[in-house]
């Protein structure tokens, strides 16, 4: 019971940090992009719209790093056993991402917002491009952590705890490497998104269409590409966790024996271990997918529960199978309407109607959820298909909880935790949206020829 309650109050608070990281990472980069396009071009309206959606990234960057001081409080209450096991392998990579990720982020944040019109037009761009190395930076060290969560490498066991012995193999770690390409894309992707959508509103509301439609066609070109190089990058994780954690694999596929060209389930209606009610499937797709042979050898739930009983002892090793499987999908589900709606815009673009197709704005506007709910179905999958793992074969879940730690006071706090970051994604909805509806050129209206007041409005 409190294994299952601490596990729920991490997955909500994690869930819900989540989704501010890739916005800062995606709309970081964009907005950068847009101010550079202003500065090379002397093109006030570019730069504009990058004071426009500069506004979305402060806000989100503000609410994401309250939300992600709650989770290191986590780790040493509710998983002080995981904290000691783990601390000498997570400190290297958690230290580098707070003493020099997170303040270089913040550092020339600070400069960026208030530097306009006090720094050159060179070194006030140079700025928010550090700003956004700084949001990637933060997200590779952390997934180093992540990723040896997955896949444990440079290190010794030394009693009840692992020790770093190879700095260096922890960063060239093949999961690490996988799972940052494939994260990075994916916040890229949702920057993309949400800049796609809110310009749709704009255009919706023909509110500067001519601005707003340019940054719809840069979010299109910025998504689709991105979004394709998520599915790349998925498939590579794909054959590294059929070779790392070929229960997660066989998970996702609901594969309970071993196959050799084994098919695909795009759908299942009915029950997943066997007698489904209708099944639509792609023959020797999965096997393409695990090893790239057509008829490969994918090993099932039953076999490696086998192994896994007979290397780590007596217990379950399969993880909730309708969870992963329908997580997975879910994920790659809404990853295609992404593709589908980014090749949509880009068709408009160059037939000169993305700004007139009110099917398509609404669209829009509506795929802003889409990468969120990827995202989220996309780190569901990757936690819970790992289970009943917190390191991958080296602890258990059950044993990386913290014994002093109460059912009764976890419950109280995951259920505080809820309320709180439900009224928190109600604040960021409505600051959000208030900000979008701002004109695009406000910031010159209000400044009154100003130097210093144009940084005090983003």
């Amino acid at each position: 019971m409190i294994t299952m309650l601490d596990r729920w109050q991490f997955a909500v608070t994690t869930v819900y940090h989540f989704l501010f990281v890739p916005v800062s990472i995606g709309l970081a980069l964009l907005v950068a992009v847009m101010q550079t396009l202003a500065y090379r071009r002397k093109d006030e309206e570019w730069d504009a719209l990058a004071r426009f959606f500069g506004k979305l990234f402060v806000i989100n960057f503000a609410l994401g790093i309250a939300t992600g001081i709650v989770q290191e409080f986590q780790f040493g209450m509710n998983w002080s056993n995981y904290s000691v096991f783990v601390g000498n392998i997570f400190g290297a990579p958690l230290a580098i991402e707070g003493l020099l990720a997170f303040f270089m982020e913040s550092t020339f944040l600070g400069l960026w917002l208030f530097g306009r019109g006090r720094l050159s037009a060179r070194l006030h761009l140079a700025t928010i491009w550090l700003v956004s190395i700084g949001t990637i930076l933060s997200a590779l060290f952390i997934l180093a952590a992540n990723a040896w969560m997955q896949h444990p490498v440079g290190y010794k066991v030394v009693g009840n705890r692992a020790e770093l012995t190879d700095f260096w193999a922890l960063l060239a770690n093949s999961t690490l490497w996988a799972e940052f390409s494939h994260t990075f894309l994916a916040a890229i992707t949702t920057g993309g998104m949400v800049v796609l959508g809110v310009s749709a509103w704009k255009l919706l509301r023909r509110h500067e269409t001519a601005a707003f439609a340019r940054a719809a066609r840069l979010a299109a070109a910025v998504s689709l590409v991105a979004v394709i190089g998520v599915m790349v990058t998925g498939d590579l994780q794909a054959r590294l966790m059929d070779e790392q954690q070929p229960m997660k694999m066989a998970a996702a596929e609901a594969l309970y024996d071993t196959q050799s060209g084994a098919s695909f389930s795009i759908l299942t209606v009915g029950n997943l271990s066997g007698n489904p009610i209708f099944q639509v499937r792609v023959p020797h797709l999965l096997s393409l997918i695990a090893d790239m042979s057509w008829n490969g050898s994918v090993s099932g739930i039953h076999q490696i529960q086998a192994h896994e009983a007979a290397t780590y002892g007596p217990a379950s090793y399969v993880p909730v199978i309708w969870l992963s499987y329908w997580s997975f999908r879910l994920m790659i589900g809404f990853g295609v309407v992404i593709l589908a709606v980014a090749i949509w815009a880009l068709v408009l673009a160059r037939r000169k109607r993305l700004d007139r197709s009110r099917w398509f704005l609404w669209a829009s506007l509506l795929a802003i959820g889409a990468p969120f709910l990827a995202n989220t179905f996309g780190w569901i999958f990757t936690e819970a298909g790992r289970q009943p793992w917190v390191v991958n074969g080296l602890m258990r879940t059950d044993q990386a909880i913290s014994p002093t730690v109460g059912a009764g006071s976890v419950a109280l706090t995951l259920a505080g935790f809820t309320v709180l970051y439900t009224v928190l994604g109600v604040i960021e909805v409505m600051l959000m949206s208030r900000y979008a509806r701002h004109p695009l050129h406000e910031d010159e209206a209000d400044s009154s020829g100003s130097a210093s007041t144009p940084a005090l409005v983003y």
